[in-house]
């Protein structure tokens, strides 16, 4: 999922909740629920424990729990009071956003073959290290892949029994269930879209904004913000202000991401600088730059379409930044950013959200869209 289902390299600054952080708050519910969860899970035997046990890792190594950050936000800016007594069944269900993050991120690093993340094995380099130490059977890399698959399925069924056992009345459920069906739906088919345009090679900077719209804008903002707003029964009119916003701020957010993800600093980024270029991303930045290229300069559209996906090495790729920046693709792409975030925040400064929440929102915008590299 690139950068997105994400593996967003930045992001926004959480409000607070009471007199704690909002990060904390979610993290102590995430740690709950899987508390919850060994009952069930014991009976299977040692290497179910494991597995659920190399979950609850993934999730609680960190992380800024930028979803439930946006979700929470959205209940608190339609009219959610962190006094009424619903609020903690609102927290719970906004802190399951996170296990479907883990889903996506353990799938997205097969899907990529990523070996790290955060500065640990991915969860199938894990399980193949486990194959191999232990000399067992078979494929060690494909051993790998297919417990990661099966734990990451874990974290999506689990992050809807977290909703499920949240708390919500009947009436909150029934407005959030439609939400989040349609949240799950996008993320699966913006990587679908993802995998097929590398495989298909669609070029088109269309492609990539569609992919970035579905594969991350939808459940890292837009769909948060929207069940925040539908667990506090919001009306249609904040509802709709809250998606424009969310779907603007969620691409530029993935715009950033895909410039960080070639020219960032990994001390920033958390991973090897041009990543994204041996992985031969399709990203609104490579598509500008093929455009361009295209037109005017077919030795460059020639190098660009052979090193994508290369094992280049660091002189390689600060080649290949040279040439993409002389093409005009990050300025483009710059302007892509600012344009989207001014017409990101004027959707949200014309809605009905409270003013608290506004302002909020602007700060984590602000944070998710400003450059860093």
């Amino acid at each position: 999922m690139s950068a997105g289902p994400g593996t967003p390299t930045r992001h926004p600054a959480a409000p607070v909740v009471g007199a704690g952080s909002l990060v904390d708050a979610v993290e102590q519910r995430l740690a709950d629920f899987f508390v919850g969860r060994r009952a069930l899970v014991e009976p299977l035997g040692p290497v179910f424990v494991d597995a659920a046990r190399a979950l609850e890792e993934f999730v609680l190594r960190g992380g800024k729990r930028t979803r439930p950050a946006f979700a929470w936000t959205g209940w608190l800016g339609a009219g959610g009071d962190p006094a009424d007594p619903a609020a903690d069944a609102v927290l719970s269900a906004c802190a399951a956003l996170e296990l479907v993050q883990a889903c996506a991120l353990i799938h997205d690093d097969i899907i990529d073959s990523s070996r790290t993340r955060r500065g640990f094995p991915t969860v199938h380099v894990d399980y193949e290290q486990r194959h191999r130490g232990g000399g067992w059977a078979g494929d060690a890399g494909h051993y790998g892949a297919s417990v990661a698959i099966l734990i990451g399925d874990l974290a999506l069924a689990w992050a809807d029994d977290m909703t499920r056992e949240a708390g919500l009345d009947a009436a909150a459920q029934i407005r959030f269930a439609p939400v989040w069906a349609a949240m799950r739906t996008e993320v699966l088919g913006g990587q679908l879209l993802d995998i097929h345009g590398e495989a298909g090679g669609d070029e088109s900077v269309a492609a990539a904004l569609r992919i970035n719209r579905y594969k991350t804008a939808a459940y890292t903002i837009e769909r948060p913000l929207h069940l925040g707003a539908a667990l506090a029964d919001a009306d249609a009119e904040l509802v709709a202000a809250y998606r424009e916003f969310g779907t603007d701020i969620g691409i530029a957010f993935q715009l950033r991401d895909d410039l960080l993800g070639v020219f960032g600093d990994p001390a920033i980024t958390g991973k090897p600088s041009g990543d994204d270029l041996r992985e031969g991303k399709r990203t609104v930045l490579v598509a500008e730059a093929l455009q361009r290229a295209d037109e005017t300069d077919p030795a460059a559209a020639l190098l660009l379409r052979d090193s994508l996906g290369a094992d280049l090495d660091a002189d390689q790729v600060t080649r290949l930044r040279t040439v993409i920046t002389e093409l005009g693709a990050v300025d483009a792409v710059e302007r892509r950013i600012g344009d989207l975030t001014d017409r990101g925040l004027t959707a949200l400064a014309g809605s009905t959200a409270t003013d608290e929440a506004k302002a909020q929102l602007r700060k984590m915008a602000q944070a998710a869209t400003a450059r860093a590299y």
